[in-house]
């Protein structure tokens, strides 16, 4: 063996044993994304089969193939576009009015004086973040109901007619992008709120020295202070635009709100799971992951030349 290959093989022995209660930490990060999202790709090979699900796991390579059926098949449908816009505006509609809220909340929070009333206001905001999805839908039922909900008791108090949200199209992406903000935007402020902490002391006091008003401190210290911040949870946001929770759309929609409810994701767990069309649901999953890559390679890049950060 030569003498580089040894000093190599030696030093990289070195290294695992050096850290090896690091890479123990490590293990359990490794097999879980090994196992369940590295190893399940090899199913992507679906996509361009036509496979049946009693030929097994040997099926995957002994399937028919069919090439690109499943995509011609999907593009061509009524329902491709439908879906497209649809997964494309509850993401696009959740990060305009959704991104920006705990920022403003993290400054907010940042300025009061009070520091009892700031604890109090963020674990009162944090709480929602740890509600099961389950529970906020059924909440959502209760107090919208048409006939129960104390929503429409309102409504029609106030002279208005009762209306019925939960299957209303109209209604659904509202719903959607708000009790979602509600629900993140308290425990989505921390990480804004710890980088506001970390601006340098003596900066508020020159500023302050200098006649500074607090909005002028939040213009032109804490927002540039943060913007790096910012601009990295906006890449990461950007990258996952299209991927629209599955399980509270799946809890919230029915057959009359598929006009502006069905997404992707349900329509893939329709036709894989409901109509056994392994095939057709692969390829359509498929395509919804390579358009969320691409998100994330634009993003990146144009975070790069815009504003000299990115993720890599």
């Amino acid at each position: 063996m030569p003498v580089r290959a040894q000093r190599t093989r030696r030093s990289l022995g070195f290294l695992i044993m050096r850290d090896r209660h690091l890479l123990l930490m490590f293990l359990p990060v490794f097999l879980f994304y090994l196992i369940f999202a590295y190893l399940p790709m090899v199913g992507l090979v679906m996509g361009f089969e036509d496979f049946k699900l009693g030929s097994g796991f040997e099926g995957l390579f002994t399937s028919k193939w069919v090439g690109f059926k499943w995509f011609s098949q999907f593009f061509s449908s009524v329902f491709a576009w439908r879906l497209v816009r649809n997964t494309f505006l509850l993401s696009f509609y959740s990060l305009i009015f959704g991104f920006p809220v705990p920022i403003i909340f993290a400054v907010a929070i940042t300025q009061l004086r009070s520091r009892r009333v700031a604890k109090t206001a963020q674990v009162i905001t944090y709480l929602p973040y740890f509600i099961s999805t389950v529970v906020v839908v059924g909440m959502m039922t209760n107090f919208l109901s048409p006939s129960t909900g104390i929503i429409n008791q309102i409504i029609e108090r106030l002279g208005g007619k009762r209306i019925n949200f939960m299957s209303d199209p109209s209604w659904f992406r509202k719903l959607y992008v708000i009790s979602g903000s509600w629900q993140s935007f308290g425990f989505n402020s921390i990480i804004f709120v710890a980088a506001i902490m970390g601006i340098d002391p003596s900066l508020y006091e020159a500023m302050e020295v200098d006649g500074a008003s607090r909005w002028q401190r939040i213009v032109h210290l804490i927002i540039p202070g943060i913007s790096d911040t910012i601009i990295l949870l906006l890449i990461m946001t950007l990258g996952n635009l299209l991927n629209v929770g599955f399980e509270k759309v799946y809890l919230m929609y029915s057959p009359a709100v598929y006009e502006t409810g069905d997404v992707i994701s349900t329509y893939v767990y329709r036709q894989g799971i409901e109509n056994h069309k392994y095939g057709y649901a692969a390829a359509v999953g498929l395509f919804y992951s390579a358009v969320g890559f691409f998100f994330v390679m634009t993003s990146n890049r144009l975070s790069r030349k815009v504003t000299g950060s990115s993720l890599w």
